[in-house]
């Protein structure tokens, strides 16, 4: 049974492949998991088998010739448009820059990373652990692409009605208990939105210090509001530190209010 599931899954493999116990088990497993994560038995078990393979992962298999990187651009944008549609036909008060904001916050790496986590997405999927290199960045990529992958996969096996109810109960419910999403977290757009309402200068960004090695930086950021420092931060790349450094800058600039 066991392994005409494998052909299926890779029927274009060469058929040597498919008597390496340690990956047959290890599909086994994970396919099991899975389908405890659905809630359904999959009809092309192929499509989700795809969408726990990263790229990475081939450079250990090089017999698997797909990884999930089609299924993560389909399902990032039915991703897109589930949310989109469900904050409009939810959220009827509101403005187009509160779901504007509220969707990029429910798609984001971060919040897709967390979801990933807590359905247990991160423990099945296929990865090479070098890919790595110990940064939170290079996990955050693997397992929201992941995420997104398999929304693609259960939208070309079980049709949009079931991509939904995924994506509702799995990604948008939990965030909206707590309404995490409706936090505001761009604090780069806020300091850039507050000067231009106070006709202020554009917030400027130096770096500081720049330390560690290649795979593993550390920045420390400064904004500047004309010649005033206004905030630092720091971070294991520009972005997050710059975000840092916004943070500050408006914590203070509300103090001064």
């Amino acid at each position: 049974m066991l392994g005409k599931l494998l052909d299926r899954f890779f029927f274009f493999q060469r058929r040597k492949y498919f008597i390496d116990p340690e990956l047959r088990t290890r599909f086994q497993k994970n396919y099991t998991i899975l389908k405890k994560i659905l809630g359904f038995t999959p009809r092309n078990k192929s499509y989700f088998i795809k969408a726990l393979t990263h790229s990475s992962y081939l450079e250990l298999y090089p017999e698997l010739s797909k990884s999930n990187e089609r299924l993560e651009f389909l399902g990032d944008s039915v991703l897109s448009m589930i949310v989109a549609n469900h904050l409009f036909e939810n959220y009827k008060n509101e403005e187009e820059g509160f779901l504007t904001k509220s969707r990029a916050a429910l798609v984001n790496r971060e919040h897709l990373y967390t979801a990933a986590q807590e359905i247990g997405l991160d423990k099945i999927i296929l990865y090479n652990e070098k890919y790595l290199r110990d940064s939170i960045e290079g996990m955050q990529t693997i397992f929201s692409d992941g995420l997104e992958a398999l929304i693609g996969a259960i939208y070309l096996d079980q049709g949009l009605s079931k991509a939904k109810e995924f994506v509702i109960e799995r990604i948008i419910k939990p965030y909206e208990v707590n309404q995490n999403f409706l936090i505001d977290t761009n604090y780069k757009g806020q300091l850039l939105e507050y000067a231009h309402s106070k006709k202020l200068h554009t917030p400027r960004y130096i770096i500081r210090s720049e330390e560690g090695p290649p795979h593993k930086k550390e920045f420390t950021i400064d904004v500047f509001l004309g010649n005033e420092l206004l905030g630092t931060g720091s971070g294991n790349n520009k972005k997050r530190a710059e975000q840092e450094a916004s943070m500050n800058a408006m914590q203070k600039l509300k103090a001064e209010e």
